[in-house]
């Protein structure tokens, strides 16, 4: 004898124990094929309500035994067109909505991911390389699908925008604001990029995109630092300042030539030989000159400390860059350089300080302070070392450098050479 309809769709039967995960799973499965009504779907670990629906819906016994229970959607969906006069599909929407059409989503969503890579390629930037292993990675970390489904696909045109406009890298594009010497303040890229000055605070999703990329530019590969100075010092390699008063600069003997404030400061401090340190937004306010026409420039804060104690004011003028130099360092040597000053130049002997050193000597004309393979080797000799870490980078200077690293494997830092740095500033 059929099965009596009901046509009044009260899914009362539907709504009791014993359907919710045979429903939920055949709901998983039509979502995930685009609604084929094809293969079985299975519940794990039955009830015995649940074994009493599977029965009824198959006509096969299940014993109480069974562990799972394999319904085909077919026999599911007959029973319900017979018992509701709307079969499985239907019976889905009208429980709880309409059925999702994954494969079509999926589809959609694969086309806006590469229409984004696609806008993204055709950037002038395209041909450099670590713009495009940026790309590479965000596509295949997850970083892009995530951007797609929330909606927020443009915000990778925008960290493009961005990244395009930087002052750091190649010409500046027509149109875009002109930068102080001092460097590019955030607010303004980030208006000149996306009309919105905030848009670059720390934090937003805009933010991080641009500092991976900046990460991968600098070499030191996908990692975004998690500290407040770490992104100001990526910001500031490229050209942009997130803080003037927070970019800063540390200096010994360095005396000024100018009628200014921060000048007198800096000659009453160069008198005693008293370390000092100067923000970007003082050097952008006042000009500074530096009086001294040979500049030492070390890397690590203990080689000046060591300076200030041991020679006071007899030392030579000596400029600290704290590892990776800040804007206020760049903006103080680039016009000590402008004035007629030669700078002499060392970091330490790992690859970050390799390309510290290589950027020194393109941007500033620096010349080399003890940072030759000779001065490396001898100075490996003379203790333990921590091995290198992270990319391998170049010493044009000397080749033979980067190449008796990579064969050590290890570093030097410059408080090694002390004795000999404080014999060279005491000499000068």
């Amino acid at each position: 004898m059929p099965t009596e309809r009901r046509e009044d769709h009260g899914y009362d039967e539907l709504r009791g124990e014993g359907w919710a995960r045979l429903l939920a799973a055949a709901r998983r499965r039509l979502e995930r094929t685009g609604g084929a009504l094809d293969g079985d779907i299975g519940l794990t670990g039955p009830g015995e309500a649940e074994r009493r629906i599977v029965i009824g819906i198959t006509g096969r016994y299940r014993p109480e035994t069974a562990k799972r229970l394999a319904v085909p959607l077919r026999d599911l969906d007959g029973y319900l067109y017979d018992r509701y006069g709307t079969g499985l599909l239907r019976t889905l929407g009208r429980l709880h909505g309409p059925l999702r059409d994954r494969p079509a989503e999926r589809a959609d969503e694969e086309a806006r991911r590469e229409q984004a890579l696609e806008s993204a390629h055709s950037s002038r930037l395209a041909g450099q390389g670590w713009f495009a292993a940026w790309l590479d990675r965000i596509a295949a970390d997850g970083t892009l699908t995530r951007l797609v489904r929330r909606g927020n696909a443009p915000l990778l045109d925008a960290a493009v925008r961005v990244l395009e406009r930087l002052p750091g890298d190649g010409d500046r594009v027509a149109g875009s604001p002109e930068r102080s010497p001092a460097g590019l303040p955030l607010p303004v890229l980030a208006e000149w990029a996306t009309g919105d000055t905030k848009a670059l605070v720390p934090g937003t999703p805009l933010e991080q995109l641009v500092l991976r990329a900046l990460a991968q530019r600098t070499g030191g590969g996908f990692v975004v630092p998690r500290d407040r100075a770490g992104r100001r010092a990526l910001w500031e390699s490229a050209g942009a300042i997130a803080d003037d008063l927070a970019s800063q600069v540390l200096v010994l003997n360095i005396g000024a030539e100018g009628d200014t404030v921060v000048c007198d400061w800096l000659r009453d401090a160069a008198d005693f030989g008293i370390p000092f340190r100067l923000t970007l937004q003082q050097l952008a306010t006042d000009p500074v000159v530096p009086a001294a026409r040979t500049i030492y420039v070390c890397e690590n804060p203990a080689v000046l400390r060591a300076a200030a104690g041991e020679l006071q004011d007899a030392g030579a003028a000596l400029v600290c860059t704290e590892g990776v130099p800040s804007a206020a360092c760049h903006k103080l040597l680039g016009d000590a350089v402008r004035a007629g000053a030669r700078l002499h130049w060392r970091a330490d002997f790992d690859w970050a300080g390799l390309r510290i050193t290589a950027d020194a000597v393109a941007r500033h004309g620096a010349r080399l302070w003890r940072m030759t393979a000779a001065d490396y080797t001898a100075a490996l000799d003379e203790g333990e070392s921590t091995p290198l870490a992270g990319p391998p980078a170049a010493s044009p200077w000397d080749p033979g450098l980067a190449l008796a690293m990579e064969a050590s494997g290890s570093t030097v830092m410059e408080e090694r050479l002390l004795p000999a740095l404080l014999s060279d500033l005491n000499r000068a």
